[in-house]
Formats: C-alpha cells, structure tokens, sequence
C-alpha cells in the first residue's frame, strides 16, 4: 500500500511538472514571438518609411547638420580613419572625385569611426588637422561616431538597413562606402578595399539620372 501510495504522488508530481513546463514553454513562445513582430515591424518601418534626408548628425565642430540640406544631390557616406593602410589612398581618390564632381551636385560625407583596430584615436581637431592638412581633404568631415554595435549612430543603422553586407549588415573596416542618389535612397555599399576611384561610373550615373 505505501508503495503506491508514493507511486500515486509521484505521478501527480509529474502531471504537476509536465504542465508547469508546458506553461513556461507556452510563455516563452508567446514573449519571442511578439518580441520578434515588434522587432520586425519596426526594422520594416526604419528601412521603408525613411530617407537619410530625416536624419540630423553634427560636423567636426559639434554642430547639428540636418541631411535633407543635402537633398537632390548623389551623396558617397564613407566611415573614415587617419592611421589605417587604407587611409591614404582613400583620401586620394576620394579627394579626386570630389573636386571632379562637386560643381556636378555630388558630396561625400566622412564619419571619423575608431571601432576598427583604433586606428582613429584623436579627438575632432585632430582627426581635421590629418584629413584637412595632411590628405588636403575638402569635403565635410563630420563628427566621430560608432557605425556598429550599441552605440552605433542612427544613420549608420539606416544605412545598413538599406543595404546590407556580404556577411552580415555590420560594418566590417574603415572606410566602407555608400552611395546615395537624389532621392536619399542608399542605391549601393562597396568593402573598404574597393577603391574610391572605381565607383566613379556608378556616380556618373546617378549624376546623370533625372
């Protein structure tokens, strides 16, 4: 008799826990998938409903800068830094296309970032006194921000909302470009090892586009 006098508490303990483990699996399910419909919607809502022309960012100096100022021009947003292997070579031929196209209604747009072997260390007015007088850089530099990660800046998780990376949407090195057209719409993202100069025909296009 004591023998199933425990077998029938037993059991009872395992309808008990069968069904407490049904529930906190039922709650779980139900947490996640509304966690990911709200995540969804308003990753759908980030990357349908605007343009970079809602964003404000500040320049070098602190100052706000609203995008739409930029509106009807093709824009190249390029995350910059002053001690990479890359560096020189972009400055250059970003420099170059930027005295080629500026009269044309083109811009680039440079995000000092310092995520990337912390190869952009300085503070503002450094990273101006490199870009400015050492690569001649004539084109705004705006101030030093995260592209990734928790911190990362609103428009850069527009930007890669709009156009994702071959693994991945994160920003993978310095000096990954996009290129915007009139509309504000990121049209394509080139790797940091693409060189300036070969994006010179996709902006001749957008250029030329009504």
């Amino acid at each position: 008799m004591l023998l199933l006098s425990v077998m029938g508490v037993g059991m009872h303990l395992l309808k008990f826990t069968n069904w407490v483990s049904l529930f906190v699996l039922g709650f779980a399910f139900l947490y996640f998938y509304y966690a990911y419909q709200f995540s969804s919607s308003q990753i759908m809502a980030e990357g349908s409903s605007k343009s970079i022309y809602d964003f404000t960012v500040k320049d070098i100096h602190g100052n706000d800068v609203k995008l739409s100022e930029y509106g009807g021009k093709v824009l190249l947003i390029v995350n910059v830094a002053s001690q990479c292997g890359l560096t020189q070579s972009n400055y250059k031929e970003l420099s170059v296309l930027y005295e080629k196209y500026k009269n044309k209604g083109f811009e680039i747009l440079a995000f000092p970032c310092n995520q990337f072997g912390g190869q952009e260390p300085g503070n503002n007015e450094e990273i101006q006194e490199v870009a400015c007088t050492r690569f001649k850089a004539e084109f705004p530099i705006f101030d030093k921000i995260e592209v990734n990660g928790k911190n990362e800046a609103p428009l850069y998780k527009f930007l890669k909302l709009q156009k994702g990376g071959l693994f991945g949407n994160g920003i993978k090195w310095n000096f990954t470009k996009f290129l915007v057209n009139k509309e504000g719409k990121v049209v394509e993202r080139y790797a940091p090892v693409t060189s300036p100069l070969k994006i010179e025909k996709d902006i001749q296009s957008l250029l030329e586009s009504s």
